[in-house]
């Protein structure tokens, strides 16, 4: 679906049609928002019920880096489950990272797979891995950036009240790739990605009225759901399917 093509309306018109038009053109466009998860297997993964799953953000040298919101946001989709079946012992990335301190503090952990595998191999960090009970590190990278955008707002007061008119818009991406390792084969078990893109906008209608397209939000669901697929290796049963 082209989006954009509905991202222009003219109020070359009365304010009377222009305002219609506008909250009709956002609703429109609100409602654009692709979807897509792709997943890469290297083996066979499961979980047992006393093994738990780190969600890491992997460290930037420049840059913010994957925001803590989204890896919280996955690490809660993850431990509430959909049932108590579903759910996952997700343990506190904080207190991960403080007990392996110093390896994964941001000046100092590997940013690379190979540096990774190396320092799961180290005997003091493998015997405090084993120590914690996590079977699996989920290592995110990506963000939540914006792409485009247009239009205009203005607002103003007078003797007869305030008010604001015009239309603006603004595109977001959320893109993210989680690599999941497995702690006892001390390797990447594959990894999952999600791409969500959504447009929207704000109409100025006497007050602002805000059309908001839940990008990060749906791109954290959809990361949950094909992880939770992954560990438990549910995708591998439904895929040797009849």
């Amino acid at each position: 679906m082209n989006c954009k093509a509905r991202l222009h309306p003219s109020f070359s018109g009365s304010n009377r049609l222009a305002v219609p038009f506008a909250v009709f053109a956002a609703l429109s466009i609100t409602g654009c928002m692709r979807a897509q998860v792709v997943e890469s297997r290297e083996f066979a993964t499961s979980i047992g019920r006393d093994e738990g799953v780190v969600l890491l953000a992997k460290p930037h040298v420049e840059g913010t880096g994957t925001e803590e919101k989204f890896t919280d946001c996955v690490a809660g989709d993850l431990a509430r489950g959909k049932s108590s079946k579903n759910a996952f012992r997700v343990d506190d990335n904080h207190k991960f990272v403080d007990a392996l301190f110093p390896w994964f503090e941001p000046s100092t952990a590997p940013t690379r797979p190979e540096g990774l595998t190396a320092l799961f191999n180290k005997p003091l960090v493998a015997a405090k891995l084993a120590e914690s009970g996590v079977r699996y590190v989920v290592w995110f990278d990506g963000e939540t950036r914006k792409t485009d955008g247009g239009g205009s707002i203005a607002c103003g007061a007078g003797p007869g009240g305030a008010g604001c008119i015009g239309f603006g818009w603004w595109e977001k991406e959320s893109a993210y790739v989680a690599t999941v390792w497995d702690l006892k084969e001390t390797r990447s078990a594959g990894t999952v990605s999600t791409n969500v893109t959504g447009t929207s906008a704000i109409v100025g209608a006497i007050i602002p009225l805000p059309f908001i397209a839940r990008v990060q939000g749906t791109a954290c669901d959809r990361m949950a759901d094909q992880l939770r697929s992954f560990l438990r290796g549910d995708d591998l049963a439904a895929s040797s399917a009849p």
